[in-house]
This record gives structure tokens, C-alpha cells and sequence, in this order.
């Protein structure tokens, strides 16, 4: 997904030598960088609780989907899972979510929108047909669980992180695609720069508190 190199054998959607780092997790962190559906279920995870818990949620689910006979981690096996028994797997210590009935069948729903709309291929999002921000923007909020603000950070971090470079993409993951800045994990890339963007989500929701009060 963000990570390729001179390696033949890589997919052609990997178009930079680029770890991600989202979670104190390293094999985590290798699924989010190897599986655009991965990093996808990670974004949308990403609410309401710590961001290194969204984006360690695909490997959890990953780990114990073979409990359903599901042959492979991919949105055709999540899809077509039975809900309770998929609920079931985000509610095994340690969960995948705080609410591990509502956001399971977000995933759900987001994987089966995956294949009804890209064949199942979540990186056909924003690489088929050589799209530019703006339309990439447009398909990723037609994605369920992601508003402007979560299809804003999401293309940031694909402009950002994963070589994306459709034309006008920062301006449309703005402000999350400025260069420079600590806004989302789009700026993550080391445990300092996370607790930058920690320090900066702190400082908004202290300012937008001040403001109603």
C-alpha cells in the first residue's frame, strides 16, 4: 500500500518505500502499510477511541477471522460474514472497538461497498482511472462511516504517506494536507511526530470548548 521500491514482484498500487507508523504495533503497522483494505478499516475505525487502537483493529480482525472459516482477510470474507458471529470477533479481549456492535457492522458495510463498487479492490479508491484529489475525495465520502472530515484525513495521509499525487489533493484534504503540519495521523510517521498531532487535537478541542463557553 506505502511501501515499494525497485521490488518487481510489488503490486502496482505501491508506489513508495514508506512504512507506516499508526500503532506502537509493528505487525500492525506492516498490514497498514501492505493492505489497502487495512488501512481503510483503520481510518474508519478511527473515532472515539485512541488512534493506535483504530489502526491496530485490522490485525485483530485479521487474527481471528480463520474462527469464522473465512480463507483470507479481504472484503469478500468480511462481507459475507454472519454479523453476530463478526460482532462476536470485535467484542474478544482485547476489542477491537469500544463499540464493537455498531462499528462491526460499519466494516461490514464498508467492505461489502468495497466490492460491490471496486471488484473488492480498495486501492482501485483512489488509483483507478488516475484520479485526481477532488475525485478521490468525492469517492471516499461516498464510502459508509466516512464524512468530509474522515475522507479529508484519509486523502491527506494517502497524499501525504502512500505517494498519492492526483492533482489537487492537498487543497482537497484541506486543512489535513498542509504541509508541515501535526493535524491527524496523516502527520504520523514517528512516536514524536504522534505525539505532536496528540498535542494539537488536544489544543483544538480546548479551543472549541472555550469558544461555547
Amino acid at each position: 500500500m506505502c511501501r515499494a521500491g525497485v521490488d518487481d514482484s510489488a503490486p502496482p498500487w505501491q508506489t513508495e518505500a514508506m512504512t507506516l507508523y499508526l500503532t506502537d504495533d509493528a505487525a500492525a503497522n506492516e498490514l497498514l502499510t501492505d493492505d489497502p483494505l487495512a488501512l481503510l478499516i483503520g481510518m474508519l475505525l478511527d473515532q472515539q477511541v485512541a488512534m493506535e487502537l483504530a489502526f491496530a483493529g485490522p490485525l485483530k480482525i485479521k487474527q481471528r477471522l480463520s474462527s469464522l472459516n473465512a480463507s483470507s482477510f479481504d472484503a469478500e470474507s468480511i462481507a459475507g460474514a454472519e454479523p453476530e458471529a463478526f460482532a462476536e470477533l470485535f467484542k474478544q479481549s482485547p476489542a477491537v472497538h469500544r463499540f464493537p456492535g455498531s462499528m462491526a457492522a460499519r466494516v461490514q458495510s464498508l467492505a461489502q461497498t468495497v466490492l460491490d463498487d471496486w471488484g473488492g479492490n480498495a486501492a482501485a479508491i483512489w488509483t483507478e482511472g488516475e484520479p485526481d484529489g477532488p475525485t478521490v475525495l468525492k469517492r471516499l465520502k461516498g464510502l459508509p462511516g466516512f464524512g468530509e472530515q474522515k475522507a479529508r484525513i484519509f486523502l491527506a495521509l494517502l497524499g501525504k504517506q502512500c505517494g498519492f499525487d492526483g492533482a489537487g489533493w492537498r487543497e482537497a484534504s484541506a486543512p489535513y494536507g498542509a504541509e508541515g503540519s501535526h493535524r491527524s495521523v496523516a502527520d504520523i510517521v514517528s512516536p514524536e511526530t504522534l505525539l505532536l498531532v496528540r498535542e494539537s487535537k488536544r489544543a483544538a478541542k480546548a479551543a472549541a470548548k472555550a469558544k461555547k463557553g
